[in-house]
């Protein structure tokens, strides 16, 4: 098998449409605040990291996945009742990890972001859960199990997102 590097100007970089670029990160951001009420299981995603996790390797734009986990971050943070900056830092991280990614590996790849996915829920959680308990001194649990389970559910669940949002992307 052999080995092929991948340079700067051979990988594909895309954008969304501008009502795209606002609309699906406030929607997956308002399901993922009100769903939950309605269903109690879907606690377990978090549609605003998966849809981070797309724009920031469509993009692969290691800024502009900084700041979409950002923004989006921290427009999640404002409905829910614990301090503004939680989920902000921690999609912040996730878009500059992802996007950071994109352009070193093939994430058009189902398997590649299955696992991708895997990783940044649990990264996304270990971050949310050391600036929450270590900084904020919030009363927050954590179990090994439950993360990894939410993890993949969460690779499940970002497959399908992945595959609709890329009917979506325009190549530049």
């Amino acid at each position: 098998m052999a080995i092929t590097y991948t340079s700067g100007e051979q990988v594909e970089v895309y954008r969304f449409s501008l009502p795209a670029t606002i609309l699906i990160p406030l929607a997956a951001i308002f399901l993922q605040a009100f769903l939950p009420l309605r269903v109690p299981f879907f606690a377990i995603f978090d549609l605003p990291m998966l849809v981070t996790i797309a724009f920031a390797t469509a993009r692969r734009n290691p800024m502009a996945g900084l700041f979409t986990g950002g923004i989006i971050g921290i427009i999640q943070d404002s409905l829910t009742p614990h301090p503004i900056g939680l989920f902000g830092i921690a999609k912040t991280i996730v878009g500059f990890g992802a996007s950071s990614l994109g352009i070193k590996i093939d994430v058009e790849n189902m398997g590649a972001r299955f696992l991708l996915t895997i990783f940044f829920y649990v990264l996304h959680e270990v971050v949310y859960f050391v600036i929450g308990r270590g900084l904020v001194g919030l009363h927050i649990a954590w179990s090994w199990p439950h993360e990894l389970v939410s993890g993949i559910a969460n690779a499940v669940l970002g497959i399908f997102i992945f595959m609709l949002l890329d009917r979506l992307k325009q190549r530049i």
